[in-house]
């Protein structure tokens, strides 16, 4: 079954087309990846898959809920973490989250609420009142007022902007959790190491269009090879070579050069030609491509669509 299903969705602001005819299907379980750069669109989507703001065109449906016409199914079926941090200042942490619990008609979720915050490491902060919580504290419990009513399906804007490492490891254990479990996660995010670890399917927004989308391995395999580093403690690197060099630059002993290789193998032959030239090799590192250079090549439009 489909999770998400977002058909030629376009949003216009007076002076900005922030949504173009963005079409999307999420299949229900998959951890899917929505990247770009600010003012993509991402956050207008979302929005409007929350019924926070509306589609000019087009529609949204969440397990088969219109946003729109069945927008109380949708929203039961939806939790978000928004990138804002938006909190009550009259509340502790455990009634925020039991007052979200009543906003979807739960009793008795304490057991849940118990679990969510000891998984966002929030017991120790229960009974603590919103104002006294640090700005990454406030964001774990943006997190677990998403997760308050288990939803099946978990929209995480930008969830660990500005957290520390810790919250990271642990927020990403849970959510993996989940996501084993059955949940749907559609993550945003601008660290595209989360991205390429976490994500099955990755689709790629540039002024409100989607200008890649395929999976993971598919997208990394867009970059033809690897790259090999070397640092020459001394001489040159051999002519024939230098057709080979994507990058050149100063090292503070001797030379650093960046050569595009299409296999591993490559790499020998290649070690095999310095030598013979005589140069002293001072360090040696091979590069795979990561999801960050398919990123900027993407934006940059040096590499089709899908």
């Amino acid at each position: 079954m489909t999770a998400i299903q977002i058909t030629g969705v376009e949003k216009s602001y007076p002076s900005l087309k922030a949504l173009d005819g963005v079409s999307l299907s999420i299949g229900q379980g998959e951890f899917f990846g929505l990247l770009g750069p600010n003012g993509a669109g991402k956050t207008t989507l979302i929005s409007i898959m929350a019924g926070l703001a509306r589609a000019d065109r087009g529609s949204v449906q969440i397990l088969g809920h219109d946003v729109v016409t069945d927008f109380r199914a949708a929203r039961l079926n939806l939790g978000v973490v928004p990138q804002e941090i938006v909190f009550d200042p009259f509340f502790t942490v455990r009634e925020t989250l039991r007052l979200q619990s009543g906003y979807f008609g739960l009793k008795n979720n304490d057991a849940w609420i118990d679990e969510v915050m000891a998984n966002l490491d929030l017991t120790a902060k229960a009974d603590a009142n919103m104002r006294e919580l640090s700005g990454g504290m406030k964001r774990r419990v943006l997190v677990a007022q998403a997760l308050v009513h288990k939803p099946p399906v978990i929209v995480l804007d930008e969830p660990t902007a500005g957290v520390d490492v810790e919250l990271r490891q642990a927020l990403w254990q849970f959510i993996s959790r989940l996501n084993r479990e059955g949940h749907t996660i559609l993550l945003t995010t601008h660290y595209l190491e989360e991205a390429e670890a976490l994500c099955h399917r990755i689709a790629m927004l540039k002024s409100g269009r989607v200008v890649a989308l395929d999976t993971t391995d598919a997208l990394l395999k867009r970059i033809s090879g690897s790259s090999l580093m070397l640092q020459l403690a001394q001489g040159a690197l051999p002519p024939a070579l230098l057709p080979l060099v994507s990058q050149q630059e100063a090292a503070p002993a001797g030379t650093k050069y960046l050569l595009r290789i299409n296999h591993a193998s490559e790499v020998e032959p290649i070690l095999a030609q310095v030598r013979a030239s005589g140069v002293a090799i001072a360090d040696i590192a091979l590069q795979q491509a990561s999801l960050e250079d398919v990123f900027l090549q993407v934006m940059d439009g040096r590499t089709e669509a899908a």
